[in-house]
Formats: C-alpha cells, structure tokens, sequence
C-alpha cells in the first residue's frame, strides 16, 4: 500500500478512537433499550419511539453518543481529505452529526424531530460514499470492507423505506391511523407486512458500523506511517 503526502495527525488518530468508543457505547445503549422498553415491538415500533416508552433518557443518550461519534469521525477524516468530493462528504458527515446530536434534544413528541432526521439520515449514507471512495483512491488501498459498509448505508435505506411504505399502506387498509406516533396497538393486524422496525434498526447498526471502519482505517494509515519511519 502507498502512502499518500497527507497522513493522519495524533489528533485525527484520537478522535478515531473515540470514535470507535463513542459508536461502541451507542449500541450498548441502544440494545439496552430493547430489554428496558420491550412492549416496544422492534419489528414495526422505529428507534425514535422509545421516547414514547418510561426510558426517554436512555434514548436521548444514545442519539447524543451517537451524534457524537459522528463528529469525531468526521475530525478524524479531515486531515486526509483533499478532494472536492471528499470534503463534500466530510461536510455531510458533519451535518448528519448535527441531526443526530438534534434528535437527542427532540425527541418524536417535538415538530423539530422530524428535521433532525432529514439532517441525520439521508446524509450519512452520501457522506459513507463519498469519504470512502475518496479514500480509496488517494491511498491506493483495496479498502473492500470499508466501500462494502459504505454501500450498505443506502442500500439498507433504501430498504426501509420501502419497509415503511408497505407498512404504512397495511395499517391504512386495515383501517390504522399510526400518525402522530399514538401507540393504536399492540399487535400488528392481520395480513400487514411490518418489518420496518427491523430495517429501522439495521440501518442504525450499519451507520454506526461505517463509523467503526472508517476510524479504524485511519488508525491503520497511521500504524503504517509509524512503521515507515522505523
């Protein structure tokens, strides 16, 4: 592997670690939910509604730690981005941290919840693509793992949408008004096809994982910096 002029600093290499501790916690806290809230069915209840259940704390700490997984994931990356579109991607990991970070003080019951998703969500999936890529090429390294999570942020998104659009369009023919996240029931009727709350979640974990990846990455390109000048 060839090392490109621009290696990571001791800073970007710290924040690569808390990165990784920070996204660590979050699934931690995140898990913990499932056992403390578990009248929250997972397979059409969506992570944010937990705030619904006796644990809104649990939630807010998780979306804090998470959105600040993000920042330091972003701080970690920036010394070895040059490119147009890598900075384009460091700029929408950026944002997507504000919308996670958002979500932990606006919870589902707040009107500003909703942009704190549309801040969160779509970004990351973009930004996974863009810094990854960026990556790839400058450092001319294989980097498989780290374009296959990349490519699974909007593939899994992608997959919940359609999720949800299915879902949705199930409770509506049974006659269901789920808006404005009331709790209509506790056992999904017959013939609706709810697996939203498990794409939901398989998204959250696979963001999460980019975040792990691409800061172990910068971990590796500072390992192999360090080797060089031994």
């Amino acid at each position: 592997m060839e090392i490109a002029n621009d290696s990571p600093t001791k800073v970007s290499v710290l924040a690569a670690k808390l990165s990784i501790a920070a996204s660590a916690i979050a699934l931690l806290a995140l898990l913990s939910l499932h056992f403390l809230s578990p009248e929250f069915n997972p397979s059409w209840r969506v992570v944010s509604e937990y705030a619904l259940g006796q644990y809104p704390l649990m939630l807010s700490a998780f979306f804090l730690i998470w959105g600040l997984g993000s920042f330091f994931a972003a701080i970690s990356v920036w010394p070895l981005i040059t490119g147009a579109t890598g900075k384009a991607g460091l700029c929408l990991l950026f944002v997507s941290a504000i919308g996670g970070t958002m979500a932990a003080f606006f919870d589902v019951k707040h009107s500003m919840h909703g942009m704190a998703a549309l801040l969160g969500v779509p970004t990351l999936p973009i930004a996974a693509m863009l810094i990854s890529y960026s990556l790839v090429r400058k450092y001319h390294i294989q980097g498989k793992f780290l374009l296959l999570s990349a490519n699974f942020t909007w593939l899994i998104l992608i997959l919940m949408v359609i999720a949800m659009v299915v879902m949705l369009s199930g409770f509506a023919k049974a006659g269901l008004d789920i808006s404005g996240n009331q709790q209509v029931s506790e056992k999904v009727p017959e013939g609706v096809i709810a697996v939203a709350g498990y794409t939901n979640r398989l998204l959250v974990f696979i963001n999460i994982l980019w975040l792990i990846v691409v800061s172990r990455q910068v971990i590796r390109f500072r390992k192999n910096d360090d080797r060089q000048e031994l």
